[in-house]
């Protein structure tokens, strides 16, 4: 049996004989029961190969023995890859530094899927351009705020100014404008990271300090009243300037 687990007649007898020795039932209860509200042990040690059925049998489980051959694989797959798309960069396209969605993500940062229309504009490179010379681009997302904006056109000015260029045809008549000169193409390195430029993540860790006496006068609640207001009388204002700008 169990440890914990008793038949009903050595439960019983136990009882019986604490109860002559003076016990008292309280006591009795506690010591049988333990303390608390706990499950009552009843555990099985039964699972043997060949005892469970279908596929919860355990001759029938998964095994992992290629574990070491899949490592070599993916490894192997990477390389090639990396050689086929050589001398571009080995993670493909560029992509932007973007914020997971819902409360629970958005402190993150990750990579999307392109950069948009805005940020292209902004770091002057075509949206037509781009797609050929190694940044994706995704004409659906938005820029929601001027930080996130500004921090893709810095990571796609960084790409530029690193951007090789080769020729698509051999000799004079296959170079191009824009096209990098021949003698800054001689032994250029592949760019084999994950991210093609890594994304700088910020500490999540605040050091404690000090309260200034500009952060105690300021208030959060003040500045979004105001925005609120500026926002909904923005149109009315508007709307009073041009009419004083008649009657001039």
């Amino acid at each position: 049996l169990a440890q914990g687990v008793f038949s009903s007649r050595a439960v019983v007898s136990r009882l019986l004989f604490l109860a002559r020795k003076g016990f008292p039932a309280e006591h009795l209860h506690h010591k049988m029961t333990g303390a608390g509200n706990h499950v009552i042990p009843n555990v099985h040690f039964r699972k043997v190969n060949g005892m469970m059925h279908g596929r919860m049998n355990r001759v029938m489980m998964r095994t992992w023995f290629d574990q070491a051959a899949r490592k070599k694989r993916r490894s192997q797959n990477r390389k090639a890859k990396a050689a086929r798309l050589a001398p571009r960069p080995a993670a493909g396209l560029l992509r932007p530094v973007v914020h997971p969605p819902t409360q629970r993500y958005n402190m993150k940062l990750r990579l999307g899927k392109g950069f948009t229309l805005e940020e292209l504009k902004e770091a002057k490179i075509p949206a037509k351009l781009a797609p050929t010379i190694g940044i994706a681009v995704d004409h659906r997302r938005r820029n929601r705020c001027t930080e996130s904006l500004q921090a893709n056109v810095n990571r796609l000015k960084l790409y530029k100014s690193k951007l090789l260029i080769f020729p698509k045809k051999s000799g004079k008549k296959g170079v191009k404008k824009g096209d990098t000169p021949k003698s800054e193409l001689q032994n250029v390195a592949q760019n084999t990271l994950k991210e093609i430029i890594p994304v700088e993540r910020p500490a999540l860790r605040v050091k404690a300090r000090a309260i200034t006496a500009e952060e105690k006068e300021a208030s959060a609640y003040k500045k979004m009243k105001k925005a609120r207001t500026d926002k909904k009388y923005e149109g009315a204002k508007r709307k009073k300037a041009e009419g004083q700008k008649d009657d001039k």
